[in-house]
């Protein structure tokens, strides 16, 4: 596969809070394994990548800025083969997530979506939310702030209200559901998968976690989750993917977060050969 050149964009920094050194590594390991296989793997910046440094047909990337997000997009309508796909990655934004799981019956929380300057009370009163988790809907979260906890509908409305004030103009509330938190890595097309409790290994990126605590080691059926994983994937057209989900004490396992290649941070070393081996696998079906 000498021949075979491939462009690595790196996801800027700011998009990686408090893991910018481990998406840098999951994304280094994925780049030396392709390299084991003959590819020529150039890496660049999402700047450079913006700048138009950027001239191979196939790209391999971890990109988040939204300029970088719709250059892929372009790339991909003229032809360039691109992991993930520009269209996946805006598909992980929040509302569109949201919509796009519900929307094929993917296992998720009961979720409203709502414009940051208007009045929720009553409507989450109506649906019977008291506690419930505010998201930003327009991208991922890059501040703690992005993702909120709450405990009843008129601090719902509080959290809005600061929503709309720092510009944030849709937010996506779901119920809180209660159960055991788990964490998952997984790769469209392939039998690799990787869960845990991420409280219990001190495993956060904004501390999150805490509020559904430690796990209690709740019976579910792991094929099951798998399914609904690579079904999650399909739908949202992403090929190196993570995310969380919450186990009911009924067994019962909904998604509650998903996402355009994370750090996969406990698996890393286990994980970046199936990654490399889903980029040629696509590079094959391209050709």
């Amino acid at each position: 596969m000498s021949s075979i050149k491939i462009a690595g964009i790196m996801r800027a920094g700011a998009y990686s809070p408090n893991h910018i050194g481990n998406d840098a590594a999951i994304f280094n390991a994925v780049a030396e394994h392709l390299r084991m296989h003959g590819c020529e793997v150039n890496v660049y910046s999402e700047n450079q990548f913006i700048a138009g440094e950027v001239k191979e047909d196939i790209i391999v990337n971890m990109c988040r800025e939204w300029q970088s997000i719709h250059l892929l997009q372009e790339c991909e309508d003229q032809g360039v083969l691109v992991v993930n796909s520009g269209y996946g990655i805006e598909n992980c934004t929040r509302e569109r997530m949201t919509r796009i799981l519900m929307g094929n019956n993917i296992p998720h929380p009961e979720s409203l979506i709502v414009n940051t300057d208007e009045a929720v009370k009553d409507t989450l009163d109506q649906h019977g939310f008291v506690q419930c988790w505010i998201k930003r809907g327009d991208f991922h979260a890059m501040h703690k702030e992005d993702v909120s906890y709450v405990r009843h509908s008129e601090e719902a409305q509080e959290i809005l209200q600061e929503y709309s004030l720092r510009g944030i103009k849709r937010a996506v509330i779901n119920r809180h559901l209660v159960g055991d938190l788990v964490k998952f890595y997984g790769i469209q097309g392939s039998d690799y998968f990787y869960w845990f409790y991420p409280y219990d290994l001190g495993h956060s990126k904004y501390g999150h976690e805490a509020i559904n605590g430690k796990s209690q080691g709740l019976e579910f059926n792991l094929d099951y989750m798998k399914k609904i994983c690579q079904d999650a994937s399909l739908a949202l057209n992403v090929k190196v993917y993570g995310g969380d989900c919450i186990i009911s004490p009924e067994g019962e396992i909904r998604i509650i977060d998903f996402n355009d290649w994370p750090s996969f941070a406990p698996c890393r070393d286990e994980a970046a050969p199936h990654i490399a081996q889903c980029i040629l696998n696509a590079i094959k079906q391209r050709k």
